[in-house]
């Protein structure tokens, strides 16, 4: 049986602030725009991004309501929990820096490659990682 991962969700507090940081900050694609409705009937947007070339997505979601709202920045606990792999790190840390992109760490060196830790637009961790 073939499975892949297709989408994770980031809560975001507004979509185009989102999609701007997605696309132009980090070079994602704007795979889908869509007007939608919540369960309950209300318009909403069903916002998708991908890093050029990947499969798996990220949908980014406004938060609806006190506890979603509480989420935004804080999904993973603050714990990285997303991972950014790109070709040429030099080349992708400075055009995200160039774009603001705020790293929280300066770049190193760790036996599985190149790293530096950042935050996404809602403030989320991220890792930007390299080849060594």
């Amino acid at each position: 049986m073939e499975m892949r991962l297709d989408l994770i969700t980031i809560v975001v507090d507004d979509y185009d602030r989102a999609i701007e940081f997605f696309t132009r900050a980090l070079g994602f694609d704007l795979v889908e725009d869509s007007p939608s409705l919540t369960n309950d009937g209300r318009p909403k947007r069903w916002v998708v991004v991908r890093p050029p070339g990947a499969e798996t997505a990220v949908l980014l979601a406004r938060a609806d309501g006190d506890r979603q709202a509480a989420a935004v920045g804080n999904q993973t606990g603050g714990r990285v929990g997303f991972f950014l792999r790109v070709d040429d790190f030099d080349a992708a840390y400075a055009r995200m820096t160039a774009a603001g992109v705020e790293f929280v760490s300066p770049p190193r060196t760790e036996p599985y490659g190149r790293v530096a830790v950042f935050r996404d637009v809602a403030g989320n961790l991220w890792d930007l990682l390299g080849p060594a």
